[in-house]
């Protein structure tokens, strides 16, 4: 079991719970950007379909980057569920009370993830 207390698993739970909702919506403001750009130069000059591509593609990447928050806060709550939350999938140490705070998803201590991000 976790050394965070219950008030303290819950809040996190709600914590938790609002990003998911968060993420939903933006999620679906992302699928509004990021359809595809109509090459209809008659409507919209060179400088500004590169502009419109350009903004398509970076709401292609924040798309994807909401989805794996998503995937890793429904991680959390399952983790949240399990009684696991708040230890380090990789050494099963507690992860710090403040990184928590930050990133409620998180599921690495900092010294785990700086690892894993080394190795990709």
């Amino acid at each position: 079991m976790t050394a965070l207390k219950t008030p303290q698993l819950a809040a996190f739970k709600i914590q938790l719970e609002e990003l998911e909702q968060q993420l939903d919506k933006f999620l679906r403001l992302d699928e509004v950007t990021a359809e595809t750009v109509e090459l209809d130069q008659s409507k919209i000059g060179r400088l500004s379909r590169i502009d419109a591509l350009q903004q398509q593609a970076m709401a292609q990447a924040s798309s994807e980057t909401h989805k794996q928050q998503l995937v890793n806060v429904h991680l959390a709550l399952q983790r949240l569920g399990e009684g696991d939350y708040g230890y380090c999938e990789k050494c099963g140490g507690e992860i710090p009370l403040e990184r928590l705070q930050v990133q409620p998803e998180a599921g690495y201590c900092v010294s785990c993830l700086q690892t894993l991000e080394e190795n990709q």
